[in-house]
């Protein structure tokens, strides 16, 4: 069973909140026929979408392939963080690279935010960024561990955060689940489908060629160096595109279309619910983002009506299964007082994730990029993953060459024994989580 059609037809939105509340854009059609472009993209999420509104405005031919529909994967689904940084904190950078590669990384993430910012602003004012991210620390000691890697970011970078104690933690969320967090105000969130959906109408205005409910079987590579002369040729069902560039953007959903990106790409899934409007039950009280400490974080955030949109659990097979009990039972840790809370739209989404938790950037062979593995923090990386393959396709190597150099090992096993010993080390590290937390 493939990992796309595991849980919906084809073309079919999941039944989220963020569906609920978003006006689409016009279908696109099907790929028919054979067709060439500078560019071709698989997958329209935010990598692919972002690549293809930087390549088209440099003036380039785009073509945009997607086996569903533009924000059907976890571009549609997610937690809507816009976040900063990596999966690493600064300290772990320093110890690992040294100090002027670790602040060039993050030179590079605050880049990533502000471009991130830049496009909602412009092409998406709807998904009503709102700045404000809370990282809430489950125990003392990692709240005393939050607190130190924030006066490093501080004193290194100038970069201010709000230390709390859980008293003031309470006051901002209504829990008592936490020891202590930090609050980012340079971080923030929003709603993460109208975010690609204003990508998709802006690549639209630019000229790119969009084809939904085209699902790519097989890229035939180039094995000529100049590509442009024997292009590299993706295809479908109904038809082909011939490029000299091809970017992956499939992240969890299409790592089996090489087995560079298979051997270092791991789908697994993960849960959201929106409750209904609670009125004077919703415990948030000044409108930010909130993320935890947990190995399986919980991930939340309030809507201006009042709805908890509640992110937590995952699983590691192909089927989501039951979503509720697995979100109510995380969200009845935070919030025992909301355990009989009624949920109005649930589901589920596909993510990918990396041996490190740093993405995986890089050329399959010459011409052909792949990005993802984005850890959770896709909706920042991904957008920068996009512009930063367009330049190095257009000869800028800067952005790539920094996502390219991070450690993204190939899985121990290869992509189908490693992706076993990999969801077995995920599930003992949630257990212990739960059992010493």
């Amino acid at each position: 069973m493939n990992w796309l059609f595991a849980n919906e037809a084809q073309g079919v939105m999941p039944e989220s909140w963020y569906a609920a509340t978003a006006d689409a854009p016009a279908p696109h059609p099907v790929l028919r026929g054979d067709h060439r472009a500078d560019l071709c993209i698989i997958g329209a999420g935010y990598t692919g979408l972002s690549a293809a509104l930087h390549a088209a405005k440099a003036g380039m031919s785009v073509i945009v392939l997607d086996a569903h529909r533009v924000g059907w994967g976890a571009s549609g689904r997610n937690g809507g963080q816009v976040g900063t940084g990596l999966n690493w904190d600064v300290s772990v950078l320093d110890k690992t690279f040294g100090k002027q590669r670790a602040d060039a990384l993050w030179a590079m993430t605050e880049d990533a935010k502000k471009l991130t910012r830049s496009l909602l602003a412009e092409h998406a004012p709807d998904a009503d960024y709102t700045a404000g991210l809370l990282q809430a620390a489950v125990t003392a000691q990692k709240a005393d561990e939050l607190a130190q890697e924030a006066e490093l970011m501080r004193a290194r970078f100038g970069y201010d955060t709000t230390m709390c104690d859980a008293a003031q933690v309470e006051a901002h969320i209504g829990t008592k689940a936490y020891s202590g967090a930090v609050l980012d105000m340079d971080a923030g969130y929003c709603h993460p489908l109208r975010y690609a959906f204003g990508l998709a109408r802006a690549c639209d205005a630019a000229g790119v060629q969009i084809f939904e409910r085209s699902t790519v079987h097989k890229i035939d590579v180039s094995t000529d160096h100049n590509s442009a002369r024997s292009p590299h040729t993706v295809r479908t069902d109904a038809g082909t595109v011939s490029a000299k560039f091809i970017l992956q953007a499939t992240n969890g959903y299409g790592a089996h279309l090489n087995r560079k990106t298979a051997a270092r790409v791991l789908p697994i899934n993960n849960y959201i619910a929106a409750t209904e409007p609670l009125g004077a039950r919703a415990p948030i009280k000044k409108l930010m983002a909130v993320y935890d400490s947990k190995f399986v974080l919980n991930y939340f955030w309030q809507s201006r009506d009042g709805r908890l949109i509640f992110g937590g659990g995952e699983s590691y097979g192909k089927r989501f299964g039951e979503i509720e009990p697995r979100v109510r039972k995380q969200l009845s840790e935070i919030y025992p007082e909301l355990s009989d809370v009624k949920f109005s739209h649930k589901w589920g989404g596909t993510l990918a994730v990396t041996a490190t938790r740093l993405p995986f950037v890089g050329q399959v062979v010459d011409g052909h990029y792949s990005a993802g593995g984005y850890s959770g923090h896709g909706l920042v990386l991904a957008t920068f993953a996009g512009r930063a393959c367009v330049n190095a396709m257009r000869g800028d190597t800067g952005e790539f060459d920094m996502l390219q150099n991070l450690p993204s090992p190939a899985l121990p096993g290869g992509a189908v024994l490693g992706g076993l010993i990999t969801n077995a080390a995920m599930r003992w590290m949630a257990l212990k989580d739960r059992l010493f937390h």
